[in-house]
């Protein structure tokens, strides 16, 4: 049996979940997340837990239970506490602010960078700081990913944008020969 998809989901108390055969749809505080099931993967709802079960033991349906097992307890944490992930600037310069709802990234281009964050998102900069909050892992993950892009880490100052706590290897540069 798969280690995570034969864990069951707690679910705390303040949260509703309605399941239907294919889809489950988690409500909490923080708002609704419908998550798709697998037509032959089972989500059941025992006292205040939910299960998931697979039809047999190949290859695909143990794959696919760990997978619709963590995408369901993802919505469940997602509409109590949500996500979020922090970005550092460096570079000399490089800078950060809101608009309103749009992000504003000075990266040494020779023009402002504006993001327009997509619904179910909300960003706060802190000058050299942003961090993406939202209650859908995935989107938060993707959003991050989008704005890391506009000015990746470069491996010889290792200027750019980059997750907290990530390492980046520097290079060294030319040396002279004599």
């Amino acid at each position: 049996m798969s280690r995570i998809g034969k864990n069951p989901i707690t679910i705390p108390p303040e949260i509703q979940v309605t399941l239907s055969p294919a889809a489950v749809r988690v409500q909490g505080p923080k708002g609704t997340l419908d998550v798709s099931i697998h037509p032959e993967i089972k989500v059941e709802q025992k006292d205040n837990q939910l299960v998931v079960t697979r039809p047999s033991d190949s290859a695909k349906h143990r794959a696919l239970h760990g997978t619709m097992r963590q995408l369901v307890a993802n919505a469940v944490q997602g509409v109590t506490q949500g996500f979020q992930k922090e970005l550092e600037l460096r570079g000399v310069g490089y800078q950060a602010s809101m608009n309103g709802k749009r992000l504003v990234l000075q990266l040494g281009y020779s023009h402002d960078i504006i993001f327009e964050p997509p619904e179910g998102i909300d960003i706060k900069a802190e000058r050299t700081t942003i961090t993406i909050f939202g209650m859908d892992k995935q989107l938060v993950g993707e959003v991050a990913a989008k704005i890391r892009s506009f000015r990746k880490p470069e491996p010889y100052k290792g200027k750019g944008i980059r997750y907290k706590d990530e390492y980046v290897r520097i290079k060294q540069g030319k040396t002279v020969g004599s």
